[in-house]
């Protein structure tokens, strides 16, 4: 198979995914015939041939996708006018505080906030799959460590958490997170494509952001 040719079942693939892929499943594409320095080249040419298009094709945590550029979100919302859930002002600077300073305890939240931490509030981010408990500190009562996960990074279209931009304060959650509460359509939704699934691997753990949030 010529790279014309593959870069075409490889465009193909991307499109049809309802998860991001990775690397090792744009190999299986090929029975392991392409490197990863190929595969990396033709991803950068499918990123530079939809560059002027309303779909881009993204590189995010759990691996490569397609999804619409933020600018389409106006129109895009007029096929599916209902909108998704908002987030409370603590929720969001809940969220802030564990992505910018995991692991933490409930404890540490709290103490960060100055107030009370809903255990209902940490469920809802646990059930929207952004935070998960990884561990427990070897403290009094082992309380729970939380950190975000790699959908979390998804959500955002980031690949890690290095690239979240510089927070002054856990006040300025909405500011950085706005977006997850519309965030980007994956390819398969905004073009109306009917995908295979493919199984994610286990999340490794969470990385750690060493400076927290800005002084």
């Amino acid at each position: 198979m010529n790279l014309t040719d593959a870069k075409r079942v490889l465009e193909t693939a991307l499109v049809c995914s309802q998860q991001p892929m990775q690397l090792r499943d744009m190999k299986a594409l090929f029975a392991d015939a392409l490197g990863l320095d190929t595969l990396k080249g033709l991803l950068e040419e499918l990123r530079l041939d939809w560059s002027g298009k309303g779909v881009e094709l993204v590189h995010v945590a759990s691996g490569w996708r397609f999804q619409s550029r933020p600018e389409m979100r106006e129109y895009l919302d007029r096929l599916h006018p209902e909108k998704p859930p908002r987030y409370t002002r603590a929720t969001l600077e809940t969220l802030a505080i564990i992505a910018y300073r995991q692991p933490v305890t409930r404890g540490d939240m709290e103490d960060i906030r100055g107030v009370t931490i809903s255990s209902l509030l940490l469920k809802q981010l646990e059930d929207r799959g952004w935070v998960e408990v990884i561990g427990h500190r070897e403290a009094a009562g082992r309380p729970a460590l939380f950190a975000t996960t790699r959908q979390f990074l998804d959500d955002l279209g980031l690949n890690s958490l290095d690239q979240l931009p510089l927070l002054e304060s856990p006040k300025d959650a909405e500011r950085v997170f706005g977006d997850l509460v519309e965030p980007a359509l994956p390819a398969e939704d905004a073009v109306g494509q009917m995908p295979m699934i493919l199984e994610p691997d286990d999340a490794p753990d969470a990385p750690h952001i060493n400076d927290g949030f800005s002084q």
